[in-house]
């Protein structure tokens, strides 16, 4: 996709959605480090579920460790891996207390060295909570960057450089947004919705997707 292609891509998801967020649930930036930490291999509207009642309880780090290993696990059990997570979110809020005084760090590198905290997650948070242009790319924005031609990569890591080398810079701060909710609700994995699709004509998977009941 050239240069003017990506402009016109983004320009269009911008006016069609002007103040994309993520579809996660949370109440401050502690919250959105778990939130995201849970999604992982997970939907949103499934961790969202597990988690109103858990955030009501639970706002930092101290609350989580007092709540404790086995009562995060009664939270988060109807969400898949949950005893690895409840582990994970015990540790980095053991971690977040003990050097961080309890704050978030907003640095991605030192964010990934929190247990269950990887690059993408990490990214997740820099960018939802502290408005670093950073891309996130998860299963959704894989399959858009390759499918569309906007930025191909063999690895989710290759897809993530060529967004940072090819997304023009009013776009950045919500590129990953715009996205993910394209690929999660018109660009979709099994069969993408082309006939209601904005940046069709700008992209290039062939055959185009007809609309249902009418011949491609």
């Amino acid at each position: 996709m050239k240069k003017d292609q990506i402009f016109d891509f983004f320009s269009r998801l911008a006016e069609a959605n002007p103040a994309p967020r993520t579809e996660l649930e949370y109440g401050n930036v502690y919250q959105l480090l778990v939130a995201v930490v849970l999604s992982a291999q997970a939907t949103d509207v499934g961790v969202n579920k597990a988690t109103r009642a858990l955030f009501r309880d639970v706002h930092t780090p101290q609350q989580m460790v007092e709540l404790g290993e086995e009562g995060l696990k009664q939270h988060i059990k109807t969400i898949g891996l949950f005893n690895a997570k409840a582990k994970n979110v015990i540790a980095l809020s053991e971690i977040l207390l003990r050097d961080f005084g309890g704050e978030v760090p907003q640095d991605r590198d030192v964010l990934t060295t929190l247990p269950g905290v990887g690059r993408k997650t990490a990214n997740v948070v820099v960018n939802t909570a502290f408005g670093q242009e950073t891309f996130a790319v998860d299963t959704h924005i894989f399959r858009v960057g390759n499918r569309t031609g906007l930025a191909p990569g063999k690895t989710p890591l290759a897809v993530e450089l060529k967004l940072e080398k090819n997304v023009p810079g009013p776009f950045r701060r919500d590129a990953h947004h715009w996205l993910i909710l394209h690929g999660r609700y018109v660009c979709k994995a099994r069969k993408p919705e082309c006939w209601r699709c904005i940046v069709a004509d700008l992209c290039r998977f062939k055959p185009k997707t007809p609309a249902p009941g009418t011949s491609p």
